[in-house]
Formats: C-alpha cells, structure tokens, sequence
C-alpha cells in the first residue's frame, strides 16, 4: 500500500523541475492546450522524459466528447484522442486520462459511441475513463452511469489498453457518497489506475468542477484519507500550483495517508 507512487499535475513547461520541486514520483500533464483542438507539437523534451524515472500520465483535452450526436464534434474528438495517444507514445506515457463526454440526445446514445471510438483508435498508451463532476446527460457522472458506459466500454473490439482514473473533486460534485464510493468504482471497473486526489470548493451534489486545496475544501478529510487508500492506485493530485509551497503540502499528504494504512 505504502509503495504506491504519489505525483502532481504541472504545467509542463519543465516537468521534471516542477516534479523534484514539489517531490511529486508521477506527473501529469496537457500536450496541448485544454480548451482547443490544436494537435499536440513536438516536444524538445520528448527523450529526456521517455527515459525519466518519472512517471508521466496525459491528460486529453477538456473538449473532447466523443458521445457527441453532431458529427464534427465526434469526429473531431476521435482525432484529437487520436492525436493526443500519439504524442503521449512520444514522451513514453503510461497512460492518456479522458472525459468520457456527454449526449445531447440521451445517455443511451452516448454509451454506445465510446466502442466505436475505441475500435477506431490505435494507441499502445493505454487509455483511462475518468468519473466526471456534472452536466447533463454526461455518461460518467453517477455510478449507475458509469457501469453502464463501462460494460458498453469493455465490449468494444479493440486492442487499445482500457483503464479508470477516479476523480475525488468529481465524486464528491455528483453528490456520490464518498465514504464507500471508491469500493463501489471498483467493483464496476475491476480496479483503479490512477487516483485523481483533489478537495472541491463547492458543497456535494453542485456538479461543479472547482478543485481545492486539500484541507480547504469541502470533503472530510479523513474521508479523503480512506478513499486515498482504499484505491490501491498511484495518485495525482490537480489542486492549484500557486503557491508551490500548497501543491508540495498536498503531494505530502497523500503520502503520509498511504504511510498511515
């Protein structure tokens, strides 16, 4: 349990200096900008972090939803997760982490569309499912919904490495109940990847996604504790950088909640 690695997301303009100053052992990081559609560039780093001890994880664009029922939007999220899985293969990521998305036409839509995605997508990256906080009809929000997009997930014809990223911020903003929601995650999912450790600045429920600083949110901290443990995952935590001094206090805290098992 103790041996489980803890990281960071950064900004990714000189990973492996933000991970050593912040003592993060994973980090992760955009390739390209969140809010956009741009292809990933080339990065002059991409050797220097391949062969790294440093565990990297990629987060895909904010943007992408590939339950979308308009064409240009679907099509362009399957090229941008496409892209995304090439750049991430490039720096020697261990995994891409998405949003599953939304339907604006039904729910049921939108959990038939993510095997087609995944039998159009080649990435030897394996590619994690994260829970997501809000907004309607988004096939990840309630746990209900996230074991039916799972099964739809697990029966796509594809080779492409399929995981989950739990996110604590986005449990808490679907109104879960966080004291057993990691055990209930694991038993739809077989497991959990990677751990998304993070506070939330609004009450339960709220569907809102605004991370905190651990301690100066909304969830218990103890809570926060036993979900940190109960993953049996490495661990990222995306709360603000600024000031480093409260990121390296958050990486420190999910260490010493693993020590304390």
């Amino acid at each position: 349990m103790t041996g489980q690695p803890v990281g960071a997301h950064v900004q990714g303009d000189d990973p492996l200096a933000e991970a050593e100053a912040v003592g993060a052992e994973r980090i992760q990081l955009f390739l390209s900008n969140p809010q956009g559609w741009e292809k990933p560039p080339p990065r002059d780093d991409a050797e220097e972090l391949k062969t790294s001890e440093v565990g990297i994880y990629v987060h895909a664009p904010y943007l992408i939803n590939v339950c979308s029922p308009k064409p240009n939007v679907r099509y362009g999220s399957r090229k941008i997760l496409q892209q995304t899985c090439d750049a991430a293969a490039e720096i020697g990521a261990l995994a891409v982490i998405v949003h599953p998305g939304h339907a604006e036409d039904g729910i049921e839509h939108g959990f038939g569309r993510w095997p087609r995605t995944l039998e159009i997508l080649e990435s030897e990256v394996p590619v994690y499912l994260e829970n997501t906080a809000g907004g309607d009809n988004a096939v990840a929000r309630r746990f209900d919904a996230l074991a039916r997009l799972w099964e739809a997930a697990q029966g796509a014809k594809s080779d492409v490495p399929l995981g989950f990223c739990f996110d604590t911020c986005h449990a808490h903003a679907a109104g879960e109940d966080l004291s057993d929601a990691v055990e209930r995650a694991r038993a739809i999912t077989g497991g959990i990847d990677l751990m998304h450790v993070n506070d939330s600045r609004d009450p339960p429920g709220t569907g809102a996604d605004r991370h905190a600083t651990i301690g100066e949110g909304h969830i218990d901290l103890d809570v926060l504790r036993h979900m940190i443990r109960a993953a049996e995952a490495p661990s990222v935590v995306e709360t603000p950088r600024d000031p480093v001094s409260k990121l390296k206090a958050d990486v420190e805290f999910v260490r010493e909640a693993l020590a304390t098992a």
